[in-house]
C-alpha cells in the first residue's frame, strides 16, 4: 500500500541497505584494485630494493648509500602515515593507507636486518678474499707471514701439512682451534701459518679435526676474515707457543681445503641464495596480508 501523501518515508527515495561484501551474493560491493595491487607489490618492491642494497657490492663499496636506501623506506612509510592521518581527518576510508603503512615499515625493517645478516655472514667475505692477492707454491718452511699479509687464497708447496702434535685449543665459549702448517719435518724459526676451526678440537690433547684435515689431497689455505674470531685464534696460538716452546712472530689464519675457489664461491652463491629465498618469502608473506585485509575489510564494509 502506498504510503500517504506528505508522510516522511524513505529521505532519499530508496530503501537503507547493510554495508555489502564483496563475498556476499547479490549485494557486491566494488573492491579497490588499485590499492590492492599497490599494497602487494609496493612493499615488495621496498624490500626487494632494500635487501639488495644491504647485500651486495653497494654495501662494500658504499656503504652510507645503502644505509640510505633504508632512510628512503623509512620515508616512504612516513609519507604512507601522513596520508592515513590526512584521509581520516577529512572523513575518508583510511584503511589501505594504514595497511601500506605498517606494510612499508615491516618491509623496511626486516629488509635491513636480514640484508645486513646476508652481507655480514656470505658477501663481505667473498668480496674481501676476492680483493686479497693469491699465493702459488707457499713453502712454510722459506715463507714468512710478514711476506704474505695481503694473502687471501694460498697454495702450498708440494710436502705442506698441518702438525697435528702442535694442535691447541682456546676456549670463550666457542672453542677456537688452531694447527700449524708445516712443510715435511722441518722445524720452523717461526711458526707463521696456522688452519683454524670453531668447535672442532678437544682442547685438552694435541687433535685437530678441522677443514678437510683428513683429506690427504688438502694443500690450500683460505685466509680467516672474521675480525671478530681473529683475537681468539691468536690466543690460541699463544697458548701453543707456550706449551711446545715455539714462535709465531706474524700468524696468519687459513681454512684448511683443497680447492679455495669453490669454497669462495660457494659464499657468493649462499649470499644469491639466501637474497632469492628472502624476496620469494616476503612475496608470499604480504600476498596473505593482503588477502586476509581484502577478507577484514569487506566484513566491516570499509574495502
Amino acid at each position: 500500500m502506498a504510503a500517504p501523501y506528505g508522510s516522511m518515508g524513505d529521505p532519499m527515495g530508496m530503501e537503507a541497505k547493510a554495508p555489502g561484501s564483496v563475498f556476499t551474493p547479490g549485494k557486491r560491493r566494488r573492491m579497490n584494485l588499485v590499492a590492492i595491487c599497490g599494497n602487494i607489490f609496493v612493499p615488495w618492491f621496498v624490500f626487494s630494493g632494500i635487501f639488495g642494497g644491504m647485500s651486495f657490492s653497494l654495501h662494500y663499496q658504499k656503504p652510507v648509500l645503502a644505509w640510505l636506501l633504508v632512510l628512503v623506506g623509512l620515508a616512504l612509510t612516513g609519507v604512507s602515515g601522513f596520508l592515513a592521518q590526512k584521509t581520516k581527518q577529512v572523513e575518508r576510508e583510511e584503511m589501505w593507507y594504514t595497511f601500506s603503512t605498517v606494510a612499508l615499515l615491516i618491509a623496511t625493517v626486516t629488509a635491513a636486518v636480514f640484508g645486513d645478516m646476508n652481507f655480514w655472514y656470505n658477501m663481505q667475505p667473498f668480496y674481501d678474499i676476492e680483493n686479497l692477492n693469491t699465493y702459488p707454491s707457499v713453502n712454510p718452511a722459506r715463507e714468512k707471514g710478514q711476506q704474505l699479509m695481503d694473502a687471501g687464497r694460498v697454495y702450498f708447496a708440494d710436502g705442506a701439512g698441518l702438525d697435528m702434535r702442535k694442535a691447541m685449543g682456546f676456549k670463550n665459549l666457542d672453542l677456537y682451534c688452531v694447527a700449524p702448517i708445516v712443510h715435511g719435518e722441518d722445524q720452523l724459526a717461526s711458526y707463521d701459518f696456522w688452519a683454524v676451526g670453531v668447535n672442532c678440537c678437544s682442547g685438552v690433547s694435541s687433535d685437530f679435526r678441522c677443514g678437510e684435515f683428513n683429506n690427504p689431497h688438502a694443500r690450500s689455505g683460505l685466509r680467516l676474515m672474521r675480525d671478530d674470531q681473529r683475537p681468539f685464534f691468536r690466543l690460541a696460538v699463544q697458548q701453543a707457543e707456550a706449551a711446545y716452546n715455539i714462535k709465531a712472530t706474524h700468524p696468519l689464519f687459513f681454512y684448511w681445503m683443497q680447492d679455495p675457489v669453490a669454497e669462495m664461491n660457494a659464499y657468493r652463491d649462499d649470499g644469491f641464495k639466501y637474497y632469492l629465498l628472502g624476496i620469494f618469502t616476503h612475496f608470499a608473506f604480504n600476498v596473505f596480508c593482503v588477502v586476509a585485509a581484502v577478507v577484514g575489510f569487506s566484513k566491516i564494509g570499509r574495502l
